[in-house]
């Protein structure tokens, strides 16, 4: 019985990311998850993958969910939008892994994730309020499949712990959304 219980808890303290990434999700939807939140939010997502690629160092995937953050909310003290802030952070980036020598495919990779996923968040914030929450909540859920894809095949760009995190952030998010918007 008690390695048994040993396992149990073994594996669910392995899933801390998970809970986490839950945790994060059911307070962005507390919280009140609005066009601009669920757009901010996938541009910092995205963008933890390009500081990853560019620094070739998958663990900056984490240390750059904070600075992406901050970097976000302190664009608004200059009146940029969190997402332009992100973009010119991400274009910064992208210089510096060139700078630095990073692995091209990675960082082509990335970037051009970064970019796809900045089109449609982009076309959220730009349309109307209802129409652009789904838009970005879709695009939110689009990029926890680009985290499941990572977490299966790439896992040398950035850390499956958040890659992890992120899908049990955004598609649980965008779902949530989703629901609200139609309700």
């Amino acid at each position: 019985m008690t390695t048994l219980h040993g396992r149990r808890v073994s594996a669910l303290i392995h899933r801390w990311p998970t809970a986490v990434g839950l945790l994060v999700a059911l307070g962005a939807v507390l919280g009140g998850a609005d066009r601009d939140t669920v757009a901010t939010t996938v541009a910092v997502a995205a963008s933890c993958y390009v500081a990853a690629a560019a620094f070739s160092l998958p663990a900056m995937a984490w240390l750059w969910i904070p600075i992406a953050s901050v970097l976000a909310v302190g664009g608004a003290f200059v009146d940029l939008d969190p997402v332009v802030t992100t973009g010119i952070v991400v274009a910064v980036l992208v210089v510096v892994g060139l700078l630095r020598g990073a692995s091209r495919p990675a960082l082509t990779l990335e970037s051009a994730g970064f970019v796809g996923y900045g089109v449609f968040v982009t076309a959220a914030l730009l349309l109307a309020p209802g129409v652009g929450l789904v838009v970005a909540a879709l695009t939110l859920i689009a990029h926890g499949i680009w985290d499941v894809w990572h977490l299966r095949r790439h896992r040398d760009v950035v850390p499956p712990s958040l890659a992890e995190f992120c899908v049990a952030l955004d598609i649980p998010l965008g779902l949530a959304v989703l629901v609200l918007a139609a309700a």
